[in-house]
């Protein structure tokens, strides 16, 4: 099988998961980088040894032989990469979230659908170790109907700065940073619903913590000694599903809590189930209440999550394998997004 040849668009940080991912997939020749920061595409190419380089998109979307494009900007250049990669012939796996608002993502969707390429978004916990394991149990109807669950990703001190703070290239704060990883995460493992309602609150209390003594973990290339920081530090948000299931939510790049919590928790009508950060099931045995755990690790594991995803963007262009994570999922996470922030806005529930 001929190998498909692929080009970066954006450099950055999470571009190194994406580009070592495609350097395991043996059907793929890495070919080109783009990138509006030089120094950083210099950088980036003597690292993986790419010599096509880069640094307006469009000259590197001329390139006929390319294939495919992975597209790793920040947020607010997402529909505009995307839209032209598609435009030019290419598969595009787009990096989360699919864009800062469902109206560029319906229109992104609308690109794929005219060009008849790919266009899949990056939800890469769709591709974990723990989630496999929870569809394990999902698909035998262990957990009978889920009806209620609640997902946290908060960080004490986890703006990573650089653009993730400016709101006109991130479109918000940890909602739409670390939030959109769980909110889709739950979606996925309930059927993907749709949305019906949404009631939301943000909060800019604590912002970036930038005068901190206390080292970040998480820190973006981008990053400066002059960053713009305009996003909220903690939202939270009760999203109701046409299923009637409901999911809540809570994001914070900033929050005075003991230590950094992701956490979610599944509860159906047979089982329970919390990944913090292995699985435990709470059921019924025998007539008495039975906690689970599972012998094999569950605990969300980097090994090999990234290459999952990119092997199942390379499998579906080859041999066209139903997309496991498609536009349409994409532009539902805007839509919850979009409501979540305007129900914060106007201090009520947003139906959709």
């Amino acid at each position: 099988m001929e190998k498909i040849k692929v080009g970066i668009i954006g450099v950055g940080n999470i571009s190194g998961m994406h580009i070592q991912a495609y350097q395991q997939n043996p059907n793929v020749e890495l070919y080109a980088f783009c990138d509006i920061n030089e120094e950083q595409l210099n950088k980036r190419a003597k690292e993986f040894g790419i010599s096509r380089t880069f640094t307006n998109k469009e000259d590197m979307l001329a390139l006929p032989e390319l294939d495919a494009v992975s597209v790793c900007t920040w947020n607010s250049a997402h529909a505009e990469c995307a839209i032209a990669a598609l435009e030019a012939g290419k598969h595009v796996l787009c990096e989360k979230p699919m864009a800062t608002n469902a109206e560029d993502a319906r229109r992104m969707k609308e690109a794929a659908e005219k060009s008849g390429k790919l266009l899949m978004i990056g939800f890469v916990r769709r591709f974990g170790n723990d989630c496999a394991v929870l569809q394990d149990f999902l698909n035998t109807g262990f957990f009978g109907d889920l009806y209620y669950a609640k997902a946290t990703y908060l960080r004490r001190n986890g703006c990573p700065g650089g653009w993730f703070g400016e709101k006109a290239r991130s479109g918000g704060g940890p909602l739409i940073d670390l939030g959109v990883h769980v909110i889709d995460l739950v979606r996925y493992l309930m059927g993907n619903p749709k949305p019906v309602s949404v009631y939301g609150a943000t909060y800019q209390k604590l912002f970036d913590r930038r005068d901190l003594k206390d080292k970040k973990e998480y820190v973006a290339t981008s990053k400066t000694d002059h960053d713009i920081y305009d996003v909220e530090d903690l939202a939270s948000a009760m999203i109701r599903f046409d299923n009637g299931a409901t999911l809540a939510v809570e994001a914070s790049f900033s929050l005075n809590l003991k230590e950094d919590k992701g956490d979610i928790e599944l509860f159906g009508t047979k089982a329970g189930a919390k990944l913090s950060p292995e699985l435990e099931i709470f059921t019924e045995t025998n007539g008495y209440m039975t906690n689970v755990t599972l012998e094999k690790p569950t605990a969300l594991s980097f090994e090999g999550l990234f290459e999952g995803e990119i092997d199942h963007f390379v499998d579906c262009i080859q041999n066209g394998t139903d997309c496991q994570a498609p536009a349409e999922d994409g532009i539902q996470l805007m839509r919850i997004l979009d409501a979540i922030y305007e129900s914060a806005r106007t201090g009520h529930e947003v139906v959709l």
